[in-house]
């Protein structure tokens, strides 16, 4: 994309009402517009940027097997009375009033809706186990919205559901889950904790958030420093493994590490001193297995082999989207700007010329755009009639992992400069070199 031909409004000033540095840097980038309080509009960077960490995360949540689909925004509030969840929520759940005086919501999750679908598609045993998800909008009317897309009340959600016959295997489809969320966050380049957590509204008697450290997180979280050094790397999983799946979940949560609702000194204290951490942490995803809780209170039960009727078990399993990008912003930046891991950047590879209207550099740049752009490297070319120095500042706002940088002076002597947004580093290359560079770095994300 050519600098000179797309929206991106950045903006000198910082906002007021901005007090983290993810909210900061957003609006600053150009990223996110505030409609109404804690409701945004999603600019084309910002929007890249949520489809970046949208198709991570389906690709990661078919390859464990997870059959996505789509759930619409809006839910009849009978089948929140059945469940008997419909007061649970309060203040937070936004009810309306349909022109028929029938009651709707809009959802903050989906448990009944895909009951629901599920009691009247399933009837025998032989049809399960499944999981199902989508990605869809939710609401949640906070009553103090704050810190741009961290806690706002409109937010994009990954919300997934799991039907087993049996307990055993519910709690594969939870180990399933914890799996498939530590591959998702290691793809994206965050380092995200899961931590034993209460189960609020949703319920049930298992639950793991995922927390990322940061100093603006919500929570206090306590941990032992065992789990920073944790990862599953290149590891290959076998989703139907039971047995892997169940290694690779006691592996990562034996070592301690709770949020502030579940913590225990006691336990805590077990843990060697010089490893007992405490931190500040951002929820970034949560799994919970609820058993039968909105299966027996509506209906949604299966044939078994001897004719009599079973409640189906059921768990569910949250990743917030939109929530992810505050998250990375905030592990992620320094005080020039926002620092992308190259999976999720929005543009990654940014190009400046530094003297437009120079017949050389115009024609190098011209062809390196056109050479990243074959390699499918998606750059931002800054091909602006502006100084260098405003062009680096606003390549370093909008955070592209390397830049490519176009002179005179360089191509006299037959070089660019190529530097990492991360490390600062400059190095000299051929045009030619410094693509082949980029296109080496991207050939695994």
């Amino acid at each position: 994309m050519r600098l000179t031909r797309y929206f991106l409004p950045i903006l000198k000033e910082t906002p007021a009402e901005a007090s983290i540095a993810s909210h900061r840097l957003m609006l600053r980038a150009g990223m996110i517009h505030q409609s109404s309080a804690g409701i945004y509009s999603w600019l084309p960077m910002g929007f890249k940027v949520l489809q970046r960490l949208e198709q991570i995360v389906h690709e990661e949540q078919q390859r464990a097997g997870h059959i996505p689909m789509l759930m619409p925004t809006l839910q009849s509030a009978d089948l929140w009375r059945e469940s008997g969840r419909y007061d649970d929520y309060g203040k937070e759940m936004l009810r309306i009033t349909d022109r028929h005086g029938r009651d709707m919501l809009y959802g903050p999750t989906n448990e009944e809706l895909i009951t629901d679908i599920v009691r009247n598609s399933i009837n025998s045993y032989k049809d399960l186990p499944k999981t199902l998800y989508h990605i869809q909008w939710k609401f949640r009317d906070e009553v103090r919205p704050r810190f741009g897309v961290m806690r706002g009340r409109e937010f994009y959600m990954k919300d997934g559901y799991s039907f087993d016959v049996d307990e055993a295997g519910a709690l594969h489809s939870y180990n399933r889950h914890l799996v498939s969320y530590l591959r998702t966050y290691e793809r994206m380049g965050l380092k995200a904790i899961p931590m034993k957590a209460d189960t609020g509204p949703i319920g049930g008697d298992h639950s793991h958030e995922f927390l990322v450290l940061a100093e603006t997180g919500e929570s206090e979280v306590f941990y032992d420093s065992r789990v920073l050094d944790m990862s599953l790397g290149d590891c290959v999983i076998d989703f139907d493994d039971v047995a892997q799946c169940q290694d690779i979940f006691d592996e990562f949560t034996t070592p301690y590490a709770r949020t502030d609702e579940t913590h225990d000194d006691a336990i805590f204290s077990d843990v060697p001193e010089n490893r007992r951490m405490s931190a500040r942490g951002i929820e970034v995803g949560q799994i919970f297995y609820f058993g039968t809780k909105y299966s027996e209170s509506m209906g949604a039960d299966v044939v078994m082999p001897d004719g009599s009727r079973k409640p189906i078990e059921m768990g569910s399993h949250g990743i917030g989207v939109s929530r992810l990008i505050g998250a990375l912003i905030e592990a992620n930046h320094d005080d020039k700007g926002i620092i992308w891991p190259e999976s999720v950047a929005p543009f990654r590879v940014g190009l400046v010329n530094l003297r437009q209207g120079d017949e050389a550099a115009d024609a190098a740049c011209d062809s390196l755009y056109s050479g990243l752009v074959k390699a499918g490297l998606d750059p931002l070319y800054d091909d602006r009639d502006e100084r260098a120095g405003a062009k680096f500042a606003s390549m370093d706002l909008i955070g592209c992992p390397w830049r490519i940088t176009v002179g005179p002076r360089g191509l006299k002597n037959g070089v660019v400069e190529l530097t990492s947004r991360r490390t600062g580093e400059t190095v000299e290359l051929s045009p030619e070199d410094a693509l082949a560079r980029c296109v080496e770095i991207y050939a695994d994300v």
